[in-house]
């Protein structure tokens, strides 16, 4: 009998399960992370820890070249899963779209409001209303990893493409809602070399090397610009060629494929888990309940928990009742729910925009920090404990002939 999976979707799902695979991995790694770094901030290390984040080297801290250098690569790799993903993957027709964008938009709304809700009498706390906005998906692909066989496939698919249509809401809202007083000039530089990565690739210039020269020059002029300089990695992801024939998806020598092999594993072992040993450290000694239950760590850690199930779950069941969209295969919809659990999951995308929301108070970033980790925690275990439980899809019956 033919396969019933078509050779035009065979290799792209093939190596989106490739990249589930490492980002679960990743995702366990930076469980570990951030844990050290909990334990570091409240041990006898914390003064040192602290100080190297805090001490200059080239004219920045080194919490700002992590968070604005470093993760400026991870940036990159989101803006390649995105281009691949619209272009030759899972999202790259309307109707793969619908479930996963409703579910992604319903899960960015639902958090925002709800922590609006909490801090709608405290002006100046209002900024973070997209902090718990986005999912950490190598979180919570970790969290599915340990679950193994009970979660079908076609869920992590699903979990994978919502994380990265939120990862593209995230890049927008820090574009168009945490951008500094602006330098037309170095915005102008930074569009100049924008247009010849966009010549490089009109020309068909298929080796990465000369996309990965003009790289560093792009970062720089957009972070003198007042942009924040991580967008630079998204910009030249979008420059980066996918070849395509007619009929048949780009080749395994495609340069975006290529770039993006050679970075997931760095960016899921080593980067990823720097930032959250970076921004996950939080002393706890001397804290007391105004920075447990005041409105920004309370209003995400709600939001975080029951924003983002009932964003998620909410839209995903509204489109697959109305016929929009189905079911993913060989899922209930107790697992479905169970997924939206694992939304509420925000750790790095959050603790990075929070830093963004609140650049110049350390005390309302240690909140952010504090409810980030409640609302992950609790979303993860609760999460996790739903689909241990949740009841599986029946085998169809087979008739003996």
């Amino acid at each position: 009998m033919a396969s019933n999976t078509s050779p035009r979707w065979s290799r792209p799902l093939s190596m989106l399960r490739q990249f589930i695979h490492m980002e679960a991995s990743g995702g366990l790694v930076l469980m570990a992370a951030a844990a050290a770094a909990m334990v570091v901030a409240n041990s006898p290390l914390a003064q040192t820890y602290f100080t190297v984040l805090n001490s200059y080297v080239f004219g920045l801290s080194v919490g700002h070249w992590i968070n604005d250098a470093l993760m400026a690569i991870f940036f990159l790799l989101v803006g390649l899963e995105i281009k691949r993903e619209f272009l030759d993957g899972q999202l790259s027709t309307w109707s793969r779209r619908v479930l996963p964008g409703a579910a992604a938009v319903g899960g960015m709304l639902a958090p925002a409001l709800i922590y609006i809700a909490f801090n709608l009498n405290t002006p100046e706390t209002l900024a973070g209303w997209a902090i718990p906005a986005a999912t950490d998906i190598a979180f919570a692909l970790g969290v599915l990893s340990l679950l193994g066989s009970r979660v079908p496939m076609s869920l992590r698919v699903f979990l994978t493409a919502l994380a990265i249509l939120d990862d593209l809401g995230a890049v927008l809202i820090i574009a168009v809602f945490y951008t500094a007083d602006l330098s037309l000039f170095n915005l102008g530089m930074a569009a100049v070399v924008l247009l010849c990565l966009i010549g490089l690739n009109r020309f068909g210039v298929a080796k990465l090397w000369p996309y990965l020269v003009l790289a560093p020059v792009l970062w720089f002029f957009v972070f003198q610009s007042g942009i924040h300089a991580t967008l630079a990695g998204v910009a030249l992801a979008l420059t980066i060629p996918l070849t395509q024939s007619k009929g048949r998806p780009d080749d395994a020598h495609s340069p975006l494929h290529r770039l993006e092999h050679a970075l997931v594993g760095w960016v899921a072992f080593l980067v990823i888990p720097i930032f959250g040993f970076a921004n996950a450290g939080v002393s706890l000694a001397g804290l007391d309940a105004s920075i447990l239950t005041g409105p920004v760590p309370l209003g995400i850690a709600v939001a975080l928990f029951v924003g983002k199930q009932i964003g998620v779950f909410g839209a995903a069941w509204a489109v697959i009742r109305l016929g929009a969209a189905d079911l993913p295969i060989g899922a209930t919809m107790a697992q479905l729910y169970g997924v939206a659990l694992l939304c509420g999951i925000g750790f790095t995308m959050s603790l990075f925009i929070g830093v963004l929301a609140f650049p110049t108070s350390p005390e309302l970033v240690d909140s952010v920090k504090v409810g980030v980790l409640a609302g992950s925690l609790v979303s993860g275990l609760v999460g996790w404990a739903v689909l241990m439980k949740a009841p599986r899809e029946a085998m169809p019956v087979t008739k003996a002939a």
